[in-house]
């Protein structure tokens, strides 16, 4: 018997890169976890808005409870206003009650804004010593 020579087997080589079914799952894949980042993304930055303004909400509250008290205003003076141009959207209110007996009296000063279509409201509250006129 005569032996023919056998011919090599042509070996088929394998070009890098991914195949068809690679790239539709990974775009399958993409297209279900690019909405729920995006929804995630979106919360955090509104999340974000909220904190700042009731960040400011409570510095402008300090501010104007510190000088109603300072300046005696919160017996006799405006029990409500805004914050003007500079702070649009802020409005305040002033409560002053009795705290334990007559000579110490509570000051409860609320600041209000609108975020998100809903009525918002930081309190900030302090002490003060009733003076005899």
């Amino acid at each position: 018997m005569a032996t023919t020579p056998r011919k090599p087997i042509a070996r088929r080589r394998r070009e890098s890169g991914f195949t068809f079914v690679e790239l539709l799952a990974t775009v399958v894949l993409i297209g279900i976890i690019m909405p729920v980042a995006m929804r995630t993304i979106a919360l955090c930055t509104s999340l974000a808005g909220q904190s700042r303004k009731e960040t400011e909400a409570v510095s402008l509250a300090r501010t104007r409870l510190t000088e109603l008290v300072t300046s005696g205003d919160w017996q006799s003076g405006s029990r409500a206003g805004d914050f003007g141009s500079d702070w649009p959207g802020y409005r305040w209110t002033v409560e002053a009650s009795n705290w334990t007996d007559a000579i110490v009296s509570q000051i409860d000063l609320t600041v209000h804004w609108q975020s998100r279509g809903r009525d918002r409201s930081v309190t900030l509250s302090t002490l003060a010593y009733v003076e005899d006129e």
